[in-house]
């Protein structure tokens, strides 16, 4: 049984097995760059494409790339911390379920031998893979990005609901981006 068809069959993922969703990731033997946000938002869930929203929107602009490089070239992988949109919290989405990453992720990452970069997108996914404090901030996480190169590359989620924060913190926008902008582009490159 191929690895989707497993994240299919797990009970755990029975009600969206049940709806004909399967589970939203990008990979490729070929994927030099890899995604790792939260989970797919409702937009993403409903046309089962990575990043098909205005997230991913943003997120394209951050790494300077179009969109035929983001999904045809086969640089370019997503594996979020949830396979599946967890449904509305009070505010935002629901967390992503533990159990995916920890039981998924090194799999599917071994099918990927030619990762050279992680972007790790929000809190769950940088406190799941950086050595970091529970108590540090997303904020000062990223402010650190240069800490954890060259593997991994922690951004703030590129969410329209995290404006807010873009607009308190517009180092992100001078310092950061244009760093992830030169990273991208020298491995895309090769």
């Amino acid at each position: 049984m191929d690895l989707k068809a497993e994240i299919m069959a797990d009970p755990r993922n029975q009600s969206f097995t049940e709806r004909g969703l399967e589970p939203i990731y990008m990979v490729g033997q070929d994927v030099r760059i890899l995604i790792i946000g939260q989970a797919p938002g409702l937009k993403v869930e409903q046309t089962g494409v990575s990043f098909n929203d205005k997230s991913g929107d943003r997120l394209r602009e951050w790494m300077g790339i179009d969109r035929d490089m983001f999904y045809e070239s086969g640089l370019i992988g997503v594996l979020p911390m949830d396979f599946y949109y967890p449904g509305k919290a009070k505010t935002g989405d629901l967390p992503p379920r533990k159990f995916v990453a920890q039981e998924w992720h090194q799999r599917i990452m071994a099918t990927m031998p030619k990762i050279e970069l992680i972007l790790l997108l929000g809190g769950y996914s940088q406190k799941y893979y950086l050595d970091v404090k529970s108590s540090e901030t997303l904020t000062s996480i990223v402010k650190r990005f240069a800490d954890f190169g060259p593997k991994y590359f922690p951004l703030a989620h590129p969410s329209p609901l995290n404006n807010i924060w873009l607009a308190k913190n517009p180092w992100f926008e001078a310092t950061v981006v244009p760093a992830l902008q030169k990273r991208v582009a020298t491995i895309l490159a090769k």
